[in-house]
């Protein structure tokens, strides 16, 4: 047979051979494809998944909230003046109708600011409806906004502590609080180093859906713990990830102590010394502050020393103190509507009972 004749014949030969291999693998992709396909419909089964099930946030009686959702993300596109300053326009709208809230913020500026007189005391809580208003605005920007134009207004300090953790491989302790700015600043810190976010679930659902998917895509993992699951806070911070915690609202004393807060006995977490002591995680305090120029001031503070302590009430003390003196430099900033003294010692009276309707506050 010619030379050239045969090495046709053996062309032909590997190109059929290499067909049936693309033949065999392809099947092969497809029989798995198909497979994964079963895998996925039986656990979607099990779950109680319908492909053809309409999304129940889409019932009508959630339509006002999508409506909200929608003006909320046209706002993005508003400049940051303007956004300051239709913050304040529905702050002092929201002052009007908020009835119980008001009165929560009016009896907690009662008791940590006495030195203030009631017309100091009543415009404080006004301008404090007005960066809460804002907040809502800017968590807007942080969901939808693009990322080079949300970092175009941060301004952050001390970043290089966290860098230095991360290297050691420590976990880290974010310690804060609830801030108006919080979901925003939060945001902004997740652009500039990894964090993990922790998540209390919101009452209304179409909110609820969005902030867990905003929060998750900032997150290092793209994921949120949820604010009770323990393990997974432990689990992170013996990763060595940073972890967002604000350990100042009340959640009674099961797993708290009484600590003073502005002078005033508050029931307060001792989470933060147990998580440290049970994971050897730093503990640096960070707190968010917005300009008046409408930036974000991002403030990491050196890791505590001597933290946690033998005393887990003096560790809780030592904590409020720093949210203390965080809250006095932007006081209008502070999440005021909380009711942060709703757990009282025995014998002292409810500060909410004589100035709260039933429903206001928290």
């Amino acid at each position: 047979m010619p030379v050239a004749v045969e090495h046709e014949v053996a062309h032909h030969q590997h190109a059929g051979a290499r067909e049936v291999r693309d033949a065999e693998l392809h099947g092969t992709a497809q029989r798995r494809a198909r497979a994964n396909i079963r895998k996925a419909r039986r656990r979607r089964q099990r779950r109680g998944y319908n492909a053809h099930a309409v999304d129940p946030l889409l019932h009508p009686r959630h339509w006002p909230a999508w409506a909200a959702v929608g003006l909320l993300r046209a706002s993005v596109a508003l400049s940051q003046p303007a956004r300051l300053s239709l913050g304040r326009t529905l702050g002092r709208a929201a002052w009007r109708v908020a009835g119980g809230r008001r009165r929560v913020a009016e009896a907690n500026l009662r008791l940590c600011l006495p030195e203030l007189d009631a017309g100091a005391r009543h415009a404080l809580a006004r301008r404090h409806f007005e960066s809460a208003a804002t907040g809502v605005l800017e968590a807007a920007l942080a969901w939808w906004g693009r990322p080079q134009r949300l970092l175009a207004l941060a301004e952050p300090e001390g970043l290089a502590h966290l860098e230095r953790l991360r290297r050691q491989g420590r976990g880290v302790i974010l310690l804060t609080a609830h801030f108006t700015t919080l979901e925003i600043a939060a945001h902004l810190l997740s652009l500039l180093h990894p964090i993990r976010a922790l998540y209390r679930p919101l009452r209304d659902p179409v909110f609820d859906r969005l902030m867990r998917a905003a929060r998750a895509r900032r997150t290092e993992r793209g994921e949120v713990i949820e604010r009770g699951d323990v393990r997974a806070i432990l689990r992170a911070l013996r990763d060595g990830a940073a972890v967002w915690y604000a350990p100042d609202q009340d959640h009674g004393l099961r797993q708290g102590v009484f600590a003073p807060f502005f002078g005033v006995p508050a029931a307060t977490v001792t989470a933060t010394s147990r998580l440290a002591r049970a994971t050897g995680a730093a503990v640096v305090p960070y707190h968010p502050e917005r300009t008046p120029e409408g930036r974000y001031r991002l403030v990491i503070e050196p890791p505590l020393e001597g933290f946690p302590g033998p005393d887990p009430a003096a560790d809780a003390a030592r904590v409020n103190a720093l949210i203390e003196g965080w809250v006095r430099r932007v006081p209008e900033q502070y999440l005021w509507t909380h009711r942060r003294f709703k757990t009282r010692p025995e014998g002292m009276p409810d500060p909410y009972a004589l100035h709260v309707e039933a429903g206001g506050g928290r």
